[in-house]
């Protein structure tokens, strides 16, 4: 006889059997099942944010810096569609994501009451799957499949519809068990064996990394196979995340976002080597392809709608980039022998004056001759902030233009010290630095954030105040959408400026943070940003910190 149990604590008890810690919500009245279970379940920490976008982006920030699956659950149908450009946004990045919604109870959900909607539909276009549960039995079948999805590469979000009256009826049902699918998987002899042949046939090769690096492990691979050929490295130009080490010697910083500076920086080579993501995502349309004619490209990575998505690969190997490095570095050494060893150190040497620690020197020079210029000049401001942050300290980084310095001046030493907007969905970063945070408890955070990006989310400040996170979140106010009056600019000659300034009356971002719990200070003298970001950065708690900056258009 199976012991009865209900569906709310049933929700709870597998999530916890899956690995979840922590469940990201906003309650309403159809998720107060779940909310009356959590007594029963005081080890599973409940966050609660202040709006459904936040309660995602949360989630998908300590599911990236962490690896693990997460969960949140929003109300009903307006709450999943204010989840919706957060769930874009683990979409893009493959975030192991369990969402959950309340829906009213079926039958009285055939007479459409209020805040009824199809949630289902709703979700499936954004997540691997979509399902709502009918029977209370089915709860646990479904659960452990949901997990089983999300982490299953390529990884992603899923979705569960939870009608109340599955939530809060009881019954004796056998909970399963957990699954995961090991994909570490390497390649077939012969596919390495082809694999390595076409890498040491090419004069000038170059590699390009994606989040696969992160989501495998395979800095350290990722460095040593660059090493080995002697070859450059780029970050791909959607640099998420750390995704290269920067101090190696092999290191270029990321390929431009823009398809002639990208096709020019990949002309002298002869064949590109894309590990773990697309190695050519742009942005804004332009006539210019980025990819070279004439430059191949061999692919590996376990998202194989990534493979040869636009550009067709000589190789293309289904496999975990870690796992696959780790055998081919050692099947190049061998076939290479000297002849392999003596062009990897020509090669070394021909980058020492321009890889990334090279470049890193002349440009904190040029950076700090605008030390005392006032307005504070916003690759200052970046470069104060990397200064001040302690070594082990995480950044979670959405300035957009504020930030164009910030991966060319801080560092990636591991794979889970930097985070940025992916997508280009706007907001993602205070909220996503929270679940950073919280997944790493023991470390600084620093949330790096432009003043319109933060208005998008602002009230995640309450969350990091009522965590008392290690968190510190540094807000560039520019006074406007500075990126898009570049572009309108850039690509119309226009000056005029309609709704892309916030200064009449202008955003008081201390005084927004004080009201919701946090430490704040404003900052618009250069002379007092060290001493105030590194107080801030030593200290506990959860702070802001303003900083008045330019709002050149440059």
């Amino acid at each position: 006889m199976k012991n009865k149990i209900t569906g709310r604590s049933a929700f709870l008890a597998l999530l916890k059997d899956e690995g979840v810690t922590h469940l990201f919500g906003n309650p309403g009245t159809t998720e107060l099942p779940i909310m009356h279970a959590l007594k029963d379940h005081p080890d599973l920490t409940y966050v609660m944010a202040m709006q459904e976008s936040l309660v995602v982006a949360m989630a998908d920030g300590f599911s990236r810096a962490s690896g693990k699956l997460v969960a949140c659950n929003v109300h009903v149908a307006p709450g999943l569609g204010n989840a919706m450009g957060s769930l874009y946004n683990a979409s893009f990045t493959g975030t192991p994501l369990i969402l959950t919604a309340g829906q009213q109870e079926q039958g009285h959900g055939l007479t459409e009451p209020v805040l009824y909607g199809p949630l289902v539909q709703m979700a499936e276009p954004l997540v691997k799957w979509a399902v709502e549960v009918t029977r209370l039995e089915d709860l646990p079948r479904i659960v452990r499949r949901a997990a089983k999805i999300a982490t299953t590469p390529p990884t992603g979000p899923v979705f569960i519809s939870l009608p109340g009256d599955i939530l809060n009826s009881e019954a004796g049902i056998d909970l399963g068990r957990s699954t995961r699918i090991d994909t570490r998987v390497k390649p077939s002899e012969e596919a390495l064996q082809a694999l390595a042949a076409r890498i040491l046939k090419a004069e000038r090769p170059v590699v390009i990394v994606g989040d696969e690096i992160v989501k495998s492990d395979a800095l350290q691979e990722a460095a040593q196979l660059a090493e080995t050929l002697g070859c450059p490295a780029y970050q791909s130009p959607t640099p998420y995340g750390a995704h290269f080490l920067s101090e190696s010697p092999c290191f270029m910083g990321a390929l431009a976002r823009i398809q002639k500076i990208a096709r020019d920086a990949l002309s002298p080579y002869d064949l590109i080597i894309a590990l773990g993501g697309d190695p050519l995502r742009m942005s804004v349309y332009s006539e210019i392809d980025p990819l070279p004619d004439g430059l191949s490209i061999v692919q590996v990575g376990l998202a194989d709608w990534e493979i040869a998505k636009n550009y067709g690969a000589e190789v293309a190997l289904k496999a975990d980039v870690r796992e696959t490095l780790r055998v081919l570095v050692p099947a190049l050494k061998a076939a290479g022998g000297r002849a392999l060893e003596a062009r990897a150190k020509e090669g070394l040497a021909a980058l020492a004056s321009k890889n990334w620690t090279a470049r890193r020197r002349p440009l904190i020079e040029q950076i700090s001759k605008h030390a005392k210029t006032s307005p504070i000049d916003p690759d200052w401001l970046a470069l104060q902030v990397v200064e001040a942050m302690p070594d082990n300290a995480i950044l979670v980084d959405e300035g957009l233009t504020s930030s164009r310095q910030m991966i060319a001046l801080r560092p990636h030493r591991d794979r889970y010290g930097y985070h940025a907007l992916a997508s280009g969905g706007i907001g993602w970063g205070l909220p996503a630095s929270v679940g950073v945070s919280l997944a790493n408890p023991q470390r600084p955070v620093v949330c790096y954030s432009g003043d319109g990006s933060s208005m998008y989310s602002i009230q995640s400040l309450w969350t990091a105040a009522n965590h008392k996170l290690p968190l510190t979140f540094v807000i560039v106010n520019n006074g406007g959408y500075r990126i898009i009056k570049q572009r309108l600019l850039a690509f119309h000659g226009d000056d005029n400026y309609v709704g892309m300034d916030f200064i009449d009356p202008p955003v008081d971002f201390t005084g927004v943070a004080r009201s919701l719990g946090l430490e704040a200070t404003k900052v618009a003298d250069p002379s007092q940003l060290k001493a105030v970001l590194s107080s801030a950065f030593s200290r506990p708690g959860a702070k802001l910190i303003e900083v008045v900056v330019s709002n050149a258009v440059n």
